[in-house]
C-alpha cells in the first residue's frame, strides 16, 4: 500500500473512533441532609413517617435508616419521606440516617450510587 492510502486509511479508523458517540456519564449529585422530622422517637412507639429535609435528593432516592433501606417517597429535591417500621425503634440508640441518590449507569460503565453524610436520630 502507498503511504497516501494507509494515512487515509488511518484517518479514516481515528475519525469513527472519535465519533462513536461514547461521552463520560453524567455524575450523580450528592444529596445532603440538614434536618430530620421528627429528630427522636421513643423506644418502642409504633412505626412513623420520617421527613428528611436537605438538599440535592434525586428520583430515586432512597432513605437508610440503621443500616437498612427503608420504603421511601421522593417528594422534591429538598424533601425524602421514608416509613420507618416498628421494629426499626423497638431499642433505645442512636443510629444513623443516610439518603443515598441513585447512580449513572449505561453500557460504558458509570458511578454507583452516592450518598450523603450520616445524620444521628435519637431513640429514647
Amino acid at each position: 500500500m502507498k503511504i497516501a492510502t494507509k494515512t487515509l486509511l488511518l484517518l479514516t479508523l481515528a475519525a469513527f473512533g472519535l465519533g462513536c458517540g461514547y461521552s463520560k456519564p453524567a455524575a450523580a449529585t450528592v444529596p445532603a441532609i440538614s434536618q430530620l422530622n421528627p429528630g427522636s422517637m421513643t423506644a418502642g412507639t409504633a412505626g412513623f413517617q420520617l421527613e428528611v429535609d436537605g438538599a440535592n435528593f434525586a428520583t430515586g432516592a432512597v432513605v437508610t435508616f440503621n443500616g437498612v433501606a427503608e420504603a421511601t417517597t421522593v417528594v422534591s429535591s429538598t424533601k425524602v419521606e421514608a416509613n420507618i417500621p416498628a421494629s426499626a425503634i423497638a431499642n433505645a440508640a442512636t443510629v444513623l440516617v443516610i439518603v443515598s441518590n441513585p447512580g449513572s449507569g449505561g453500557i460504558y460503565g458509570g458511578m454507583g450510587s452516592v450518598m450523603s453524610a450520616p445524620m444521628n436520630f435519637i431513640i429514647n
